[in-house]
């Protein structure tokens, strides 16, 4: 599974970062909070939520607006071990 990175420039294209990849953040830090990009699916982020449910991490998850367009949000993303 590979999941968008919140871009850093509105013009930029979204990093990719894989299971593998979030993984190995949650397990090196034990408590990560990603911000991901408009561009990624619901679907996408609710399938990361169950993997890391099932394996007994706590996952939060909000949709942050940071101007008044429909279109500026991104998901932030808490992982807890």
């Amino acid at each position: 599974m590979d999941l968008k990175l919140v871009r850093m420039e509105l013009d930029a294209k979204p990093k990719k970062i894989d299971l593998a990849k979030i993984e190995s953040l949650v397990e090196k830090e034990k408590s990560v909070i990603l911000y991901f990009d408009r561009e990624n699916s619901h679907k996408d982020l609710l399938a990361l939520q169950d993997h890391f449910e099932a394996e007994g991490k706590s996952f939060y998850m909000n949709e942050v607006k940071y101007a008044l367009s429909d279109n500026d949000y991104m998901y932030q993303v808490h992982i807890m071990a």
